[in-house]
């Protein structure tokens, strides 16, 4: 089994970064057979905006930038996504919502048929999201943002691809004591990965 685990955070030394490298190691030590890497957005300067190459291709005017097909091609050698990141004002960060806009794309996520029907086309992907909030569970619960959030993400972006998501996870100062309580359950999110 192979896991991409895809961070979104600027600082190596983030609780982000660290809660990522515990998944790794989780689905590392699982033992033969198991692999785990992690792409850094950040680190690799990955750009989210969406540029006139991108455009042009949306067009069907061009094929689709470099950059675009690299990332494609590195989750089409996973079994499973892992996305780790902060929550930003109730959703992912630019640069992880960026990737997703510029990465997933038609032709390759989903298919627009000529009759206005999306063949969803990433069902072979599990994956695996984990968001780390800065509020407490309450006051995601009381406003619906956990709701939304899922709705918005793994409902929106990954069922709209077929791409199975098998755990959502909202790690947050409720989970006493913080920040050890994400490490730890960091572990078995890992654990979760390599079980499918």
């Amino acid at each position: 089994m192979r896991a991409l685990i895809v961070v979104a955070h600027p600082d190596p030394g983030s609780l982000t970064h660290a809660v990522a490298t515990i998944i790794a190691n989780a689905v590392k030590g699982a033992g033969p057979g198991h692999a785990a890497s992690i792409a850094d957005l950040a680190a690799e300067g990955f750009d989210p905006r969406h540029k006139a190459d991108d455009l042009a291709f949306f067009r069907g005017e061009a094929s689709a930038p470099a950059d675009v097909l690299a990332e494609q091609a590195r989750i089409d050698r996973a079994d499973a996504l892992v996305l780790v990141f902060p929550v930003h004002w109730w959703s992912m960060p630019a640069q992880l919502k960026g990737w997703i806009d510029r990465v997933f794309t038609g032709g390759w996520a989903f298919n627009e048929r000529p009759d206005g029907s999306i063949e969803k086309m990433l069902g072979r992907l599990a994956v695996h999201l984990v968001a780390i909030g800065g509020a407490d569970e309450g006051v995601y619960d009381r406003h619906g943002y956990a709701e939304a959030m899922r709705t918005q993400i793994d409902h929106g972006v990954f069922g709209y691809c077929g791409a199975r998501v098998l755990s959502s996870d909202l790690l947050t100062p409720s989970d006493a004591p913080f920040p050890r309580a994400a490490l730890d359950r960091a572990e078995s999110i890992g654990r979760a990965v390599v079980a499918g």
